[in-house]
């Protein structure tokens, strides 16, 4: 059976669920705002106990990876994720989970050939499509640098 674009196109239309961005987008607020709240209670808890703001910075950055690593373990970020979709992946803590993920569900086939090798299935292409923008933008800021520089 041969179908065209459109025809395919309105199948899947009629056969995808319908998003209810009523209930989601607020879920995905609230839940990613109050991970970024954490952060900030985390970032002066560590500066109240005497870390200057890059370092209380970075071990705040440690502890919402370190939590959401030990989350993902205990299976309650994907629980949370589920119902709060993107507002679990945008911060730092959904890399953490792209990460540790993977490396749990492929655990089974050893350090090597699971763990290590599925580890950055998901967060794989984000790191190095990440690096390549950075590179292309660093490139961009340097020749406009000496150009008008």
């Amino acid at each position: 059976m041969k179908i065209t674009n459109s025809e395919y196109n309105e199948m899947l239309k009629a056969s995808s669920p319908k998003t209810k961005l009523h209930k989601t987008l607020p879920k995905a607020f609230f839940v990613g705002g109050l991970i970024c709240v954490a952060g900030e209670a985390f970032l002066h808890l560590y500066m109240r106990y005497g870390a200057g703001k890059e370092t209380a910075a970075a071990l705040t950055s440690i502890t919402l990876i370190g939590l959401a690593a030990i989350l993902t373990g205990f299976k309650v970020y994907d629980k949370l994720a589920k119902h709060a979709g993107a507002g679990t992946i945008v911060p730092i803590t959904g890399f953490a989970n792209a990460v540790v993920a993977p490396a749990l569900e492929f655990k089974t086939e050893g350090f090597i050939l699971g763990v290590g090798a599925k580890m950055f299935v998901i967060a794989g292409p984000v790191i190095v499509y990440g690096i390549a923008a950075s590179v292309l933008y660093g490139l961009i800021y340097y020749i406009m640098g000496t150009v008008m520089g």
